[in-house]
């Protein structure tokens, strides 16, 4: 795919910038060969005069083809007129047959305002161009759902919560389609200028319906055209920069019928068409009430007053599918979320024709549990290399492919030059900064660098990260092998896009309080000295005598030993220990935890003499430190309570799991059997597996959270960067740029990149600029709905899917010729987890998180209600 002119991308997943000087010019050659000639500067001027007799050719030979519909509109066309041959219509149903093709990514976009203003208001929509991107309001700041679907009788059954419409009545509304009001075709490129230009837009797109399964089967595509009105073109801009242009449609290159291989042999349309809430159920061919069938009534497919409105003149979808594999669709709204689901139930009824696959609203993520390892690690440690991984065996099966081997015995990787390949002796030490390592008998090392990327042979990653609270650092170690956590879920706020997100963002670091540091180092050190060999019931009790119970402190102890030894647990201790578990203060644990995590051997019974308080005004103090540094207490955000957040302690060495996004809204998926696929991990496998595929380039994300300067970093992080696609959203003008900018405590709220985008607007007096804290404005409260086109995370994080990938492929000793699979391992329910709504009278709708446990039996009533 040339994702330059499919998606506006680059090889490293960055928003081109077009250069509009050339856009504006081709789309101009492409309007006069429409017959439309804008007035233009000298230079287009002179490149449309050199291009005359050519045009006049093309405008020619499109008259001769006047009725010529590409291949794909020509299936869809042989289609409506059989399937609507025999009905009683107002008019004849023809697509049409000379619209503005979008053959590349940007020329939309670039259609959407006028070609020398930085605005454009309309009834229906105000677009503005600002410093980062484009703006769209529409009308509608969110869609609603009631009423709303429709689908044509005479094809597949209706389900029985759908409305049913007369086959008749759909072809009419098709009729009607096709004949939008002038001030709807209206091109928004053109408004600047005396004479409008009225036309259609079209866009092909080839969005993904089965995914590839390696060595199995190529991944699949059907074939979806969109038509516009003029006005509504930045619709279709929205669209191709989620599923990606497929270039125009009258080119053989292009036609998915040449494309066997690949095609499904199934063919979608859309056609937007919002003026048809204007029209009324009687001119539609709607029956009166009296002459009514049962259906009809319920569904509200009939009249009483000769001028009432289909639909009640509201918003409304309307689709025709039959199982000759062809779906055609009206949206009788603008609003983008219709455009991206109308595809997304195409992609369904392609699936579900196909068989063998399955359309999924999901969201996922591959998650590698990631640890704190403090101060040192070592190579030779059992945990890693319990499979007898070594770095010769790697070199022998990767050297020169995936790394190359350096004169002192390391691997350098051959994409990411600072990824290294360590071998098993490797020892990496923070208090000297140095990575060692032994080769031909001799020590070698490495400085210890936070750009570094430590590979050791069984895949197991370590890197060097700063605290984000506090001044210290710390090694972190990634396992290998990631869990694939898949989450289906019919509804919006069902958890889909959170789990693909770090938890950091939601993450607060502060000082540590203790109440009394002699007092509660005594309690503490009672914890430390009791006797646990009691604590078990008869019935699993261990032989201590062979094995005498560890102490806290004891090396061989983890500090997840320590949190699982001091929690309570009636199936496993006596009652008189879980009452002594439950007459320790919650302070008291967590501060035994603190001391557990620091704990060094080599102190013996001394660790009191190793964490401290200061003396304020001659009394003790209250923030604990460590060796005179402050410690530092990482807690979690959980949603906000009367105006404050609501935190949680987390464990000293909590450290969240790396993840690489895979899913954020539609996918596709195909069940396999395992022993087709060589590259998987057997052990994490049943007989079949799932495999998942993102059927989109970019996320329609709703980041509720970022109106909080600084808490959603992600979303700051986009929606600074320039290419920038936002609806509901403040345009903000330079005044009020200035205004934010010079609030120097709310300003340094937000992070770097939002700073420097304000600035930046600022410093270029660009009319418009968005900040990611002020959505928009509807009916005096603040938008529901604030949204903005997010580039796929691993399109644009290469190097952190490459790790992910190589801990993976070493791990699995996968030759370089075999693909690494990462299958479904754990499929998570969903649940909508709304918050109340006391002025309506609505609770909670759910108590459940995004990620909930539920015993088998529990989750099977959840899956059947």
């Amino acid at each position: 795919m040339d994702t330059v002119r499919s998606l506006g991308l680059d090889a490293d997943g960055r928003n081109v910038i077009h250069d509009r000087r050339n856009l504006i010019r081709y789309i101009n050659l492409k309007l006069a060969a429409l017959g439309h000639e804008l007035p233009t500067d000298a230079s287009n001027r002179d490149f449309l005069a050199v291009a005359h007799d050519l045009l006049a050719n093309h405008r020619e030979q499109a008259r001769l083809l006047s009725g010529h519909l590409c291949p794909a509109d020509q299936r869809i066309q042989d289609f409506l007129d059989l399937h609507l041959a025999g009905e009683r219509l107002v008019g004849a149903v023809r697509l049409p047959a000379h619209t503005f093709v979008l053959d590349r990514h940007g020329l939309a976009r670039e259609l959407s305002l006028p070609v020398g203003g930085d605005e454009l208001a309309g009834p229906a929509l105000s677009s503005y161009r600002i410093h980062q991107g484009i703006l769209h309001n529409p009308r509608n700041d969110r869609r609603t759902t009631q009423g709303v679907f429709h689908v044509a009788q005479g094809g597949l059954p209706i389900p029985n919560d759908k409305l049913a419409v007369p086959k008749h009545v759909f072809g009419n509304l098709l009729h009607h389609a096709m004949r939008p009001p002038g001030e709807d075709l209206r091109l928004p490129f053109a408004a600047a200028g005396a004479q409008p230009v009225e036309l259609f837009v079209s866009l092909l797109l080839r969005p993904l319906v089965r995914p590839a399964i390696p060595g199995v089967s190529q991944a699949k595509t059907m074939e979806v055209r969109l038509f516009a009105p003029g006005s509504l073109v930045s619709n279709l801009d929205f669209v191709e920069s989620i599923f990606g242009n497929a270039g125009d449609p009258s080119l053989p290159a292009n036609d998915a019928a040449l494309d066997t291989g690949r095609w499904t042999g199934h063919t979608g349309c859309v056609i937007l068409a919002p003026h048809l809430t204007k029209l009324t159920k009687k001119e539609l061919g709607l029956p009166h009430v009296d002459q009514a069938d049962e259906r009809q009534r319920r569904d509200g497919m009939c009249w009483s007053r000769p001028d009432e409105p289909y639909n009640g003149g509201s918003p409304f979808k309307i689709a025709c599918r039959t199982a000759d594999g062809i779906m055609v669709t009206i949206l009788a709204d603008n609003y983008y979320g219709y455009c991206k689901k109308e595809v997304k139930t195409q992609i369904t009824f392609s699936a579900n024709l196909s068989g063998g696959c399955e359309e999924e609203h999901a969201g996922g993520a591959i998650a590698f549990a990631s640890f704190n390892l403090g101060e040192e690690f070592h190579g030779s440690n059992d945990t890693v290399l319990s499979r007898g991984h070594s770095f010769a065996e790697n070199c022998e099966r990767y050297a020169g492919t995936l790394f190359d081997v350096n004169a002192d015995g390391y691997g350098v990787d051959r994409a990411y030059p600072d990824v290294l390949y360590m071998p098993e002796s490797v020892r990496i030490e923070l208090a000297k900064s140095r990575v060692t390592w032994v080769h031909d008998g001799v020590e070698r090392s490495l400085p210890l660098r936070p750009a570094n990327t430590i590979v050791h042979p069984s895949g197991y990653k370590v890197r060097l990260e700063k605290h984000p609270g506090a001044p210290t650092w710390r090694l972190v170690g990634t396992v290998a092998e990631g869990v694939y956590c898949h989450k289906p879920c019919t509804v919006s706020g069902g958890g889909k896009s959170e789990i693909s997100k770090s938890i950091n963002d939601a993450m607060l670091y502060g000082p540590i309080f203790i109440a009394d540091v002699e007092r509660d180092l005594v309690a503490v050190a009672r914890i430390f000295d009791y006797d646990y060999s009691t604590r078990f019931l008869p019935h699993i009790h261990p032989d201590y005598a062979r094995r005498p119970s560890r102490p806290v402190l004891d090396p061989k102890r983890s500090l997840g030993s320590v949190i699982k030894l001091l929690t309570p647990s009636p199936s496993e201790f006596t009652p008189e220990y879980n009452a002594w578990l439950a007459s320790i203060p919650p302070d008291i644990r967590a501060l035994a935890f603190i001391i557990k995590r620091f704990y060094r051997p080599e102190w013996g019974e001394d660790w009191r003499t190793h964490f401290s308080v200061d003396i304020v005004n001659g009394q003790s103090g209250h923030e604990f430190k460590y060796r005179g540094r402050k410690l530092v207490g990482s807690y979690l955000r959980v949603g906000r309570l009367e105006g404050s957040w609501r935190t949680f302690k987390l464990r000293q060495d909590f450290i969240a799991a790396m993840k690489v996004p895979t899913e954020d809204d539609i996918s596709v998926s195909a069940v396999v059997p395992s022993d087709l696929l060589p590259g998987l991990n057997r052990e994490h496998c049943g007989d079949s597996v799932k495999i998942v595929a993102n059927c989109e380039y970019r996320f329609f994300q709703r980041p509720d959270d970022a109106i909080h300067r600084g808490y959603d970093k992600q979303a700051e992080a986009d929606m600074a960067n320039p290419g920038l696609f936002a609806s509901n959203y403040q345009a903000l003008t330079l005044q009020d740029d200035r205004e934010i900018v010079e609030d120097a405590i709310g300003f340094s709220l937000f992070t770097e990149p939002m700073r420097a985008r304000l600035s930046g607007a600022l410093a270029d007096k660009a009319p418009y600029v968005l900040s990611s804290a002020h959505p928009r404005i509807v009916d005096g409260k603040i938008t529901k709905n604030p949204r903005y086109l997010q580039v796929r995370p691993d399109l644009v994080n290469h190097r952190e899917k490459h790790v992910a990938e190589i801990g993976a492929r070493l791990f699995r000793r996968l030759r370089m010729d075999v693909p690494v699979v990462f299958p479904v391992h754990a499929v998570l329910p969903g649940r909508r987890n709304n918050p109340p709504e006391p002025e309506q009278g609505i609770r909670e709708l759910a108590v459940y998180g995004p990620l909930h446990y539920q015993e088998l039996p529990e989750l099977f009533v959840d899956l059947i209600a």
